[in-house]
């Protein structure tokens, strides 16, 4: 195996119906990378060909291909194919299992479309392996120019889930949290249980959302995104709605789970406050019979922002974020 400083590497290539794009993307993996998982998603085109013709010939002569399910490759190449379609965290998970099996130090993720620059892998794997991050990503609304690049509508959505990824993970400063191009430390992985991890899109919010759980250091590592002649196979109008129960429920796990958030048995001094503050002054608004109601209903709504600002700060003040630009 190669090493990167002192580290071994494996990356993951998640596809499905990519064969114009899969092969230059295999090709395109750095040479400091050890393994490269590539899983076919159960494609109806011929992604899984065009994967299986980069597979050496040694390797082609120890196994087989095979024609539909499993996988094959002792090399450095290995092709994973699923039998159904598990969506993208089901193809994500498979290529950790491996990585983690092989007793790999890194494992990336890489989408088998050609939009992630293999240039920058190595600004995602350099806070994991110097440390201190446990996991980094990219951040593609970091700068204008990057910004510029996508459509409104794809900026919109993110910007969405971007808010509400925040809320529930606790990575208050963490930016862009559907990038899929990112790095994970593989004893982190260890102690993620991947059963529970949604298998579709939602899957990198989820993943976060655990990291946060486990207290985990998140690199948020600028860089650009790379657009091309590619489709999304996401649908927007079903994503959104999709992964905003699925952040509604994590939060309700994530309140039972994380015993560093502040609870009713454990306030923060300055949660305290704020809540009793507001009770009472809606307490007191109400008793009195002259009180407008507008002004009993903006009270209201004041003290619940107070409350809910105080909340914010102090997850902000334990956020495990670190931010690289693109000058580092």
């Amino acid at each position: 195996m190669t090493v990167y400083q002192n580290n071994t590497i494996g990356v993951v290539v998640t596809a499905y119906n990519e064969a114009p794009f899969i092969g230059d993307v295999i090709e395109s993996v750095p040479e400091f990378v050890d393994r490269v998982y590539v899983v076919d998603d159960c494609s109806s085109d011929g992604t899984w060909e065009a994967i299986t013709e980069r597979v050496t010939p040694a390797t082609r002569t120890e196994r087989a291909p095979i024609p539909d399910g499993g996988q094959h490759g002792d090399g450095r190449l290995v092709a994973i194919r699923h039998t159904a379609n598990q969506g993208v965290g089901g193809a994500i998970k498979s290529g950790f299992e491996r990585a983690v099996a092989d007793e790999l130090d890194v494992v990336a993720v890489m989408d088998g479309d050609g939009q992630m620059d293999p240039g920058q892998l190595e600004r995602l794997l350099d806070p994991i392996v110097d440390g201190p991050a446990h996991y980094a990503k990219g951040n593609r609304l970091s700068q204008l120019e990057h910004v510029d690049s996508m459509s409104p509508l794809r900026l919109v959505g993110n910007v969405l889930l971007t808010a509400l990824t925040r809320i529930v993970s606790g990575y208050w400063r963490m930016r862009d949290p559907q990038n899929g191009y990112n790095a994970i430390d593989t004893e982190l992985l260890h102690r993620i249980d991947f059963d529970r991890l949604h298998d579709r899109y939602g899957f990198r919010n989820d993943l976060l959302i655990h990291l946060g759980a486990h207290g985990a250091t998140v690199a948020d590592v600028s860089m650009p995104a790379v657009y091309g002649d590619e489709r999304s196979h996401i649908r927007l109008t079903t994503f959104v709605p999709t992964l905003s129960w699925l952040l509604a429920r994590r939060l309700c796990w994530r309140l039972q789970a994380d015993q560093n958030r502040p609870t009713v048995g454990s306030l923060s001094p300055a949660l305290l406050l704020s809540l009793l503050t507001g009770l009472s002054m809606i307490v007191r608004l109400r008793r009195r019979d002259r009180t407008p109601s507008w002004l009993t209903s903006m009270i209201t709504t004041l003290s619940c922002l107070l409350m809910v600002t105080t909340v914010v700060e102090d997850r902000y003040a334990n956020d495990e974020t670190i931010t690289i630009s693109n000058h580092e």
